[in-house]
């Protein structure tokens, strides 16, 4: 989308809260983020179990528990979307902003054949007749390198394999040519082989539509190949923001230092056991004093514990929030 000839953002995310009413008071899942992802931008979300990466998706798609609430702002293709009305909300899911997650399994309809799933959406969102609804199906299953694309329609979820399937739920976010991908941990509940062969359809896919892309993983290895921005985040706040070619060749902040020390080596004989972060993420809705990532960080010092450092620019299109960032 152009304004007065300036590319307007695919998603803009600003001053971005969730919080959850819980027994023991309100919980913070995400802190003061912002982030955009431009037409046809690969955007990598990076961070542990915990750190607030999917939720920040969650709530920009409407889909958080009904005791989370999200205050900021979510602007998709200059529209903003945070708080719209579900039905509104709905004629942009499924169609110009997708989403797929780690198991494929918990979103197909189980009592559904693959082809009826698929051929639904074309149906509902775009005003497909049936008939040429399933023969779509089957050029996207195609194209997502299922085998037996049509043998494939005529089967239900628990007769494909995870890889299989999750081929599948790409394939399905594909079918209205979304503006936007959101791929959340896609190959985590798969094995090693199988997913390569998902970030080679990715990667493909990345390059052959004209839509934006986010990977969200707690994986740098994952996104390493595929993303042209990285953002890593932590107890919930961004705490890097930088091109990918320059998180992997020097991060600059420690946490992300660490994530890529985490990365295994294959290529190394000598790999006796996987490294692994020292210490204990924040849990959610602990309200730390300073930096949240003191208490692991070899970097910390009394600053750090005392004070919370603001994202900030340390360099050509780098933000760290770090009062002690690597390579400045």
């Amino acid at each position: 989308m152009m304004q007065h000839g300036i590319s307007v953002p695919t998603l803009g995310v600003e001053n971005l809260q969730v919080t959850y009413a819980v027994a023991g008071g309100p919980v913070s899942a995400v802190r003061d983020v912002s982030l955009t992802v431009a037409p046809r931008e690969c955007l990598g979300i990076v961070g542990e179990s915990g750190s607030g990466k999917t939720q920040v998706f969650m709530a920009a798609m409407g889909l958080l528990a009904v005791n989370g609430r999200a205050s900021g702002s979510v602007r998709f293709d200059g529209r903003e979307i945070l708080g719209l009305a579900p039905e509104a909300l709905n004629r942009i899911r499924g169609s110009e902003l997708t989403m797929i997650f780690q198991d494929p399994m918990s979103s197909l309809t189980p009592h559904l054949k693959i082809g009826v799933q698929l051929a639904e959406v074309l149906v509902t969102h775009r005003g497909f007749s049936w008939r040429d609804a399933m023969h779509a199906a089957g050029l996207i299953l195609e194209r997502v390198r299922v085998p037996e694309p049509q043998r494939r329609l005529q089967q239900y979820p628990y007769e494909l394999s995870g890889g299989m399937r999750q081929r599948v739920m790409i394939g399905m976010s594909l079918l209205c040519e979304p503006k936007l991908l959101i791929a959340d941990e896609p190959t985590s509940a798969l094995d090693v082989t199988v997913q390569s062969q998902i970030m080679d359809v990715l990667r493909e896919l990345r390059f052959e539509a004209a839509m934006a892309m986010i990977l969200i993983s707690h994986d740098l290895g994952v996104v390493a190949g595929l993303a042209d921005r990285i953002i890593v985040m932590y107890a919930g706040r961004v705490v890097e923001d930088a091109p990918a070619s320059e998180v992997l060749q020097r991060a600059h902040h420690p946490y992300t230092a660490l994530l890529l020390e985490c990365v295994p080596n294959l290529r190394d004989a000598r790999l006796e056991r996987m490294p692994c972060l020292p210490g204990q993420a924040l849990g959610a809705g602990m309200q730390e004093l300073g930096c949240a990532f003191a208490p692991r960080c070899p970097r910390a010092t009394e600053l750090c514990r005392l004070e919370r450092p603001p994202l900030r620019a340390v360099h050509q299109s780098v933000q760290v929030a770090c009062h002690h960032p690597l390579s400045p």
